[in-house]
């Protein structure tokens, strides 16, 4: 767990150094990047710590806003709950719901993806930004040749890197991926990404 200094007004905190570069990427592309700190908070079991120590920082008074972004995995709404209570636990305000503004100071919303309650990760979302591809189609014969080789939750991942492994530069990771131009950020797919980093309250 690393903390960095408190420089922005909105903090958005999330899940492993993939998931921070591709939002750097994704914040980059919306025109925001300036106003909003992404911070890596580890892993899921890592969450209550990091906000533990996060709420104790200096200048932790000037934070008006918090987004977490997580994976959903086999459950989103354990994923949410264990949201909940390392909010409580570090005396910070509780969204009742994903999505939801906490409302208070700081302002707490929270995301877990790939959105509408169902299990998955980030790369379920990415995956839907290259379907019906011809690239998409060979990693799906890729995929049937190998039918025991990959849990059904870590598939999307595979399938990600798969067709990451067909571009220019096939030894980069899902977030360099995103800040080389690889993948499509404008896609509908990622609709639930974009609106929700444009709730967050990003000063102006």
């Amino acid at each position: 767990m690393r903390l960095n200094n408190i420089t922005s007004a909105c903090q958005l905190l999330v899940e492993g150094n993939e998931a921070r570069n591709f939002m750097e990427a994704f914040v980059e592309h919306l025109g925001i990047s300036s106003e909003l700190k992404i911070q890596n908070f580890g892993g899921v079991t890592e969450l209550r710590r990091f906000l533990s120590a996060f709420a104790k920082m200096p200048k932790f008074s000037d934070v008006k806003g918090i987004g977490v972004v997580l994976d959903a995995e086999l459950n989103a709404g354990g994923a949410f709950s264990s949201v909940q209570s390392s909010l409580q636990n570090a005396k910070l305000p509780v969204p009742n719901a994903v999505g939801v503004h906490s409302g208070g100071c700081p302002d707490v919303t929270v995301l877990i993806l790939p959105g509408g309650g169902g299990p998955g990760m980030l790369e379920t979302l990415l995956c839907e930004t290259f379907r019906g591809t011809p690239a998409d189609r060979c990693i799906d014969d890729f995929s049937q040749c190998l039918p025991d080789a990959v849990p059904d939750n870590r598939l999307s991942k595979a399938r990600v890197r798969a067709w990451i492994a067909a571009q220019e530069e096939p030894y980069v990771s899902v977030g360099v991926a995103a800040k080389r131009g690889f993948m499509n950020l404008d896609h509908d797919a990622l609709t639930p990404i974009r609106e929700f980093l444009k709730s967050l309250p990003i000063p102006a």
